[in-house]
């Protein structure tokens, strides 16, 4: 009997990430009501959209400070981060072409990627590190590389951050199917008399996109945090400097309260300032 031969060691590396992020392109070939809502976001929130552009080539560049790391801790903030990265990057496209109610899923699947991260740095990688030892092996049965679950539960993480707790329960009732956050995101434009709503709609609405972008930036920073804050990676004393010039700019342009922005009510949302247009009268809206 030949004895099977010892699986070789698991080794992590990253082997591609992008040189820079760069903003949606405009949809040239979109109907007129798309490149309107692209027209106007990149008018309205240009500033926004600079600093979400920045904050993630802040990220980018300390990726790539660190593109040589090889231990499992590494290789788990980089595959999460990965994700909230690539989430939070769609979800800005959406915004753009006026997607508003595709965004929320993207943007809480993001916020959990991120509480991950803060969960496996605060514990020390244990659990990671012990599914690493047998992530991947031959399933024989189906002739086919397995990919081990581990299943892992952040929700501590969340609870502990007020900020990043409360945005996560709004997104959570925005992405699900209950029928008040669903005739809200589909009627936006509704009153005691009519519930308007609109199929597929894709026209510009200032509230929505400002909620939108306020939810990546708020994102960005928490993930630049995140990363300047895990000892497995190396961050410079200037990327560190910028980490914490963005943590201003991004608290000073939502701090705005001119913009629309969510307060917990009672255990309910209370939307501040909801408007279609810059010109239009903004309103409150509890959900």
């Amino acid at each position: 009997m030949t004895e099977e031969q010892p699986r070789p060691k698991l080794k992590a590396a990253l082997v591609a990430f992008p040189e820079r992020y760069i903003l949606p392109s405009k949809p040239a070939t979109a109907s007129p009501v798309v490149q309107d809502a692209y027209r106007q976001t990149q008018f309205l929130l240009g500033n926004d959209l600079g600093l979400f552009e920045r904050a993630m080539n802040l990220q980018l560049a300390i990726v790539a400070a660190n593109a040589k790391a090889r231990t499992p801790a590494t290789a788990a903030v980089f595959s999460f981060w990965s994700r909230t990265y690539s989430h939070l990057a769609d979800a800005a496209t959406l915004m753009s072409l006026g997607s508003y109610s595709s965004c929320p899923p993207l943007v809480r699947a993001a916020l959990d990627c991120l509480a991950v991260q803060r969960g496996l740095i605060r514990d020390g990688f244990g659990e990671y590190e012990e599914w690493f030892e047998g992530a991947i092996s031959q399933d024989k049965a189906h002739a086919a590389l397995r990919f081990d679950l581990g299943r892992y539960r952040a929700g501590s993480v969340l609870a502990e951050d007020e900020r990043l707790g409360t945005l996560y329960r709004l997104l959570t009732d925005l992405s699900m199917p209950h029928f008040g956050s669903t005739a809200f995101q589909a009627g936006a434009d509704s009153s005691l008399q009519k519930l308007a709503l609109g199929f597929g709609d894709q026209a510009f609405h200032l509230a929505w996109a400002e909620l939108v972008i306020g939810w990546l930036l708020t994102l960005c920073d928490a993930q630049l945090q995140t990363v300047a804050a895990a000892v497995v990676l190396t961050v410079s004393e200037t990327a560190r400097t910028a980490v914490a010039d963005t943590a201003r700019d991004v608290s000073q342009a939502l701090g705005s309260r001119r913009r629309c922005y969510v307060e917990e009510a009672g255990g309910r949302f209370l939307f501040q300032n909801f408007r279609r247009k810059p010109g239009g009268v903004p309103k409150r809206v509890m959900l």
